[in-house]
């Protein structure tokens, strides 16, 4: 819905071999962390393995799997979440391409007997890594 805010500009942090970059919730309501279905994060092509993804959220990490189930946590349009994986960047003063695909359930937004919309969002930004 909004796919052009999803990452936010000069947050590319670089921890050794993981990486790191601040997302905004690309809809217009707050979302219980279960409807966080899923993220890929790439830098300059290269993708962080899936397994090697983590999701930060109002101070907490989580793995997708532990946002499963998650009712308790919630992302706020106003708040930054942090996703990082593994895929090394220099923070070498060069410019990098950051990509970020969302994957998010809307759960008050019925489809079917058994469905809920859902909505995959792309952002692709240039920006300078800076070290953690």
């Amino acid at each position: 819905m909004i796919p052009d805010r999803i990452i936010e500009q000069g947050t590319l942090t670089a921890h050794g071999s993981r990486s790191s970059v601040e997302v905004r919730i690309p809809w217009y309501r707050a979302l219980p962390g279960s409807c966080i279905a899923g993220a890929k994060l790439s830098i300059d092509g290269i993708p962080a393995a899936p397994e090697t993804l983590r999701w930060e959220m109002n101070g907490t990490e989580f793995t997708f799997e532990e946002l499963r189930d998650n009712t308790a946590e919630w992302w706020f349009p106003l708040d930054s979440a942090v996703l990082s994986g593994e895929v090394p960047v220099a923070a070498d003063g060069g410019d990098h391409t950051v990509d970020v695909d969302l994957t998010l359930y809307i759960p008050y937004i019925v489809i079917s007997d058994n469905e809920v919309l859902h909505i995959e969002e792309h952002d692709t930004k240039t920006m300078k890594a800076v070290n953690a």
